[in-house]
């Protein structure tokens, strides 16, 4: 009869053992899948909050610059075409103006396309390109030329449309995120 207690007790013993190493394994295992799934999770919001960084400071700078060009827009319209020396002097000030945000636009430019995706850095390059009519229609205001309003003023639509399409974009990767 001790012999069979003592076959029990070594039975019910390895059965003990084989259960707590198969469930160590299983909690480890549940342990590592959770912890990979927090990281991913982690990273993935990390990912999310720089782009939505990147192009938030990318939509407020292109802002500046467009707040410049309507004051181009409101100094010209304030005068019946022929420009007086303060005038000038005035676009000369503007356009200094919008070569510094520019400078800053181009550095945001660069960032949204290391944040990505291809898709919204292009469409943050097609916005910074469409600055350049603005740039040479305010070149050759200050230079005389009256054809060069209405130049500048038929800048804006290509500028806010392709604004409104880096927004559309950004707020379509953010939320798919």
């Amino acid at each position: 009869m001790a012999d069979n207690a003592f076959w029990i007790a070594s039975l019910t013993a390895g059965t003990a053992v084989l259960a707590s190493w198969v469930t160590s394994r299983g909690t480890s295992r549940a342990a590592r899948i959770q912890a990979d799934t927090t990281a991913g999770a982690q990273r993935v919001e990390r990912l999310r909050e720089a782009r939505r960084t990147a192009y938030a400071e990318y939509i407020e700078q292109a802002q500046r610059l467009g707040d410049v060009y309507w004051k181009v827009s409101e100094l010209y319209r304030g005068t019946t075409g022929v420009l007086g020396p303060e005038q000038v002097e005035e676009l000369r000030r503007l356009r200094d103006r919008q070569r510094d945000e520019y400078g800053t636009l181009r550095h945001r430019t660069w960032i949204v396309s290391l944040e990505g995706p291809d898709e919204v850095a292009e469409l943050a390059n097609t916005v910074r390109r469409s600055t350049n009519p603005f740039y040479r229609a305010l070149e050759a205001m200050i230079d005389g030329d009256a054809a060069a309003a209405a130049r500048f003023d038929a800048a804006y639509g290509p500028f806010w449309k392709a604004l409104k399409d880096f927004i559309k974009a950004s707020r379509d990767t953010l939320h798919a995120m």
